[in-house]
């Protein structure tokens, strides 16, 4: 992982499903784990998608609010 990837899940939106549009960063944590389970996308969407569970899953989403501050 390198420090733009957190950067990416504060910047970059779901392009597809029932969460269209929405930031990376804030796709529930159940559907996560369904892409997880099921298989992720290929390429750099599967990467994000794989960091935002990991810190869903580790509850350590308030690592990304900084970097929300900055986006503004």
């Amino acid at each position: 992982m390198n420090p733009q990837m957190l950067n990416d899940l504060v910047q970059k939106t779901m392009p597809f499903g029932k969460y269209k549009g929405r930031l990376i960063a804030d796709l529930p944590g159940h559907y996560l784990g369904w892409f997880v389970r099921e298989g992720l996308p290929k390429g750099e969407l599967g990467q994000l998608i794989a960091l935002a569970y990991e810190l869903d899953h580790n509850n350590l989403k308030a690592l990304l609010e900084p970097l929300r501050q900055r986006s503004l």
